[in-house]
């Protein structure tokens, strides 16, 4: 029987903790689906592919996942060690919303979460109401909780409640640049999960992740996934795809990040340095309109303005009640700016606290935070960034590297390259996957043009290691996500065509 760990906790959206610790071309020839293992290969459009016979009990999902009926949950075995499939089992939680119209169902999109310490368990009504209609008779949308998070079998690193906020778990620099409080957060989060973290722990990884995916197709009863995964969920995607390339179907990497192996997660957090320049351009503009959150009268002050603030913050903070901090600091303000670029409509917020750091404008109430669900996505995404990849040991490489950082990209302070608990970790025990252009042209890239988190540089990097087995669709829009989250209708079109019928660009595409 498989072990279950579970505890009652409240499960969060926990992409905010998850993105704070890991922060996560020429046109290319060729047809749209061309090449063995293609997406239009199995089954074709207008061919139903009926659900397969499973052996798994869905029953009503936890009521703190979704209260919608339509949705179904079920717990999957799998090895708690792939290297001992027979050995100790662990549980993992799948979500799968039916196909709207059965006799149009083609097969399975898995939704592979963010994070790393995301879940999809309740995505396929969450993000996937905003699928088209065609979409959601097409496919049974299946989500999952990854190992180590609430709903599968869990892990915690026991951290204090103070140390899992965004802001805390960011590795800002002091005011005066000096990572020396940066370094005993590292050492005191290392020692707290290896203290306090289980085998469980030790196990997760990207590897890990991909090989757990396989056992959901497997006990779904599937020969082929299609899947739609989002930020670290690319990353994951892809190292599947690598693994696993003829497993896969149609497969859509939505905002990706730098896949190489040698710095994977350091690398997602060096991106918001770039990532956050791309972006402040859009919220500049935005924030010199007239309306109630105006905060200059052009566009080119407002980066000086925001500076500026930071740095008075940074030395007088706003005393801000029931929040976590107490009060409205620099890196509160820097924290604000990270997150809230990653969407137009959270531009408010930073304008917010903006006005109020200038005495324009009442601190808004702050949201408590979810301390038991944080705990498994704090620990999940540590374990996943240290356990994928070695970083760097020297605390001097890290406090030049934060200077130059600091003087190239002041918007993030240094913050992105700085030393982080995987410093003082143990080891990883795997090798990490490299992805290459071996296996079936049937990955469908689409980025934002201007995000936060995973920069188009970013995307392209990925794309160049996939070669031609994917087309890449650049999208003029600002924000983490693109995929029916931008309002392009351009890009929504090309993935819902690649989706639904097979239909891929033959290039790489501008929308």
């Amino acid at each position: 029987m498989p072990i279950n760990r579970r505890r009652s906790t409240l499960l969060a959206a926990p992409l905010v903790a998850a993105a704070a610790l890991a922060s996560t071309l020429v046109a290319a020839p060729g047809a749209g689906a061309a090449g063995p293992g293609a997406g239009a290969a199995a089954p074709g459009a207008g061919t139903a592919a009926p659900a397969p016979a499973s052996s798994l009990d869905w029953t009503a999902c936890a009521p703190d996942v979704t209260k919608d009926p339509r949705l179904r949950c079920a717990e999957v075995a799998v090895p708690l060690d792939y290297d001992r499939p027979r050995g100790e089992q662990i549980t993992l939680t799948i979500s799968r919303l039916r196909s709207e119209r059965p006799e149009a169902r083609r097969g399975v999109l898995l939704m592979i979460p963010g994070g790393p310490g995301g879940s999809s368990l309740d995505g396929p009504v969450k993000r996937g109401a905003k699928l088209p209609q065609s979409v959601r008779d097409a496919y049974d949308v299946v989500g999952f909780a990854p190992r180590g998070l609430t709903h599968s079998t869990p892990v915690s690193c026991e951290l204090p409640t103070a140390s899992l906020t965004p802001v805390a778990l960011r590795p800002w620099p002091a005011a005066d640049g000096s990572i020396e409080r940066n370094v005993a957060f590292g050492r005191s989060l290392a020692d707290s999960c290896a203290r306090n973290g289980d085998t469980v722990l030790r196990s997760i990884s990207t590897r890990t992740e991909a090989r757990d995916i396989d056992r959901i197709r497997k006990a779904l009863g599937e020969r082929k996934l299609s899947a739609w995964g989002v930020s670290y969920g690319t990353y994951a995607g892809a190292v599947y795809a690598q693994l696993f390339p003829y497993r896969t179907d149609r497969w859509v990497l939505d905002s990706s990040g730098d896949p190489d192996p040698e710095r994977v997660g350091r690398g997602w957090l060096a991106n918001y340095s770039r990532g956050v320049e791309d972006a402040f351009p859009d919220f500049a503009h935005w924030a010199a309109q007239p309306g109630e959150f105006r905060l200059a009268e052009t566009p080119e002050e407002v980066r000086p303005l925001f500076l500026k603030l930071a740095a008075q913050l940074d030395r007088e903070p706003i005393p801000w009640k029931n929040a976590t901090p107490a009060e409205l600091n620099g890196d509160v303000l820097r924290t604000t700016l990270l997150d809230g670029l990653y969407a137009k409509d959270r531009f408010p917020r930073i304008a917010q606290l903006m006005l109020a750091a200038q005495g324009e404008a009442e601190l808004p109430a702050a949201a408590p935070l979810p301390v038991d669900a944080l705990q498994s996505t704090t620990a999940v995404s540590a374990a996943t960034l240290c356990n994928d990849v070695a970083w760097p040991r020297s605390l001097s490489r890290y406090q030049r590297d934060v200077a130059a950082d600091r003087e190239r990209y002041p918007l993030t302070a240094g913050m992105p390259v700085n030393v982080m608990t995987c410093a003082f970790w143990d080891a990883p025990r795997q090798r990490p996957v490299r992805v290459t252009d071996e296996g079936p042209s049937n990955v469908l890239m689409i980025q934002n043009l201007r995000d936060p988190s995973t920069p188009h540089a970013g995307g392209l990097r990925m794309r160049r290691a996939f070669g031609d087995r994917a087309r890449l669709v650049t999208v003029d829009a600002v924000g983490h996500g693109s995929y029916v989250n931008t309002g392009n209708a351009c890009g929504d079109r090309m993935v819902t065509d690649y989706l639904v019928n097979g239909e891929r660009p033959a290039h790489d595409t501008f929308c």
